[in-house]
């Protein structure tokens, strides 16, 4: 997406916060274009107070002046708005491509409502062809993995599970001190099948199957912007 269709997604957004409100602050680079926009209104006086969902969306929550909270202080959101990787049918979601998953979900879930900003090409017919992020535990990742992959066939799904690495080589930690494993099945038809047989997993935080969250999508395109209600 370019800047000027993330700029255009973020202040779009706007239009659906009112002061007072308690809103989760997603992670990736369309989060951040939101996050900016809404650190201009609360420089002209809008008071809200957000939740980020990632160390890096905090620091720059911090640096435009957004006031923060915790989910120990409050319990209950008003609004997330956050972006994806991929949007399919009824507005499910892959998200963790920004390694921010688990903490974007439970925010989600604390959220009376989940606004999805991004650009058309995020829109899918059928979820997959993004490597869908799995979050687990260092520990025994070799059996988890394998785990993962016969859950998978079980299902009539195939590909690659692969642990995602830094430039450096190392392997990628979550805010949380977690790994993702990037799963490139390429079709997912049945996404709640997928989430159910991951959940039983142990070994398994989180996955990036967020099906049922998101109410509303923004979808900004060089002719304007759509919005997707589920």
């Amino acid at each position: 997406m370019s800047v000027d269709l993330k700029r255009l997604a973020g202040e779009a957004a706007l239009a659906h916060v009112e002061s007072g409100m308690r809103l989760g602050l997603g992670t990736g680079s369309t989060a951040e274009a939101f996050v900016r926009a809404l650190g201009a209104r609360v420089a002209e006086g809008l008071q809200v107070v957000g939740v980020p969902t990632s160390d890096r969306t905090a620091a720059l929550a911090e640096s435009l002046s957004i006031p923060l909270t915790t989910l120990e202080d409050v319990t209950e959101l008003n609004l997330t708005i956050d972006g994806a990787d991929e949007i399919g049918p009824d507005l499910v979601l892959i998200k963790g491509g920004g390694g921010a998953l688990l903490r974007e979900k439970i925010v989600a879930a604390a959220s009376r409502k989940m606004i999805v900003i991004a650009d058309g090409s995020k829109l899918v017919q059928t979820i997959g062809a993004f490597p869908l992020p799995i979050e687990v535990v260092p520990f025994g990742l070799g059996s988890t993995t394998l785990k993962i992959e016969a859950a998978a066939q079980a299902l009539g799904l195939q590909g690659p599970v692969a642990l995602r690495r830094t430039s450096e080589g190392a392997p990628y930690l979550t805010d949380g001190g977690h790994f993702i494993l990037d799963a490139s099945f390429r079709r997912i038809p049945d996404p709640k099948a997928l989430a159910e047989a991951l959940a039983t997993i142990p070994g398994v935080v989180e996955h990036g199957l967020f099906i049922g969250l998101a109410s509303l999508a923004i979808i900004a395109r060089t002719s304007g912007v759509e919005t997707i209600s589920r």
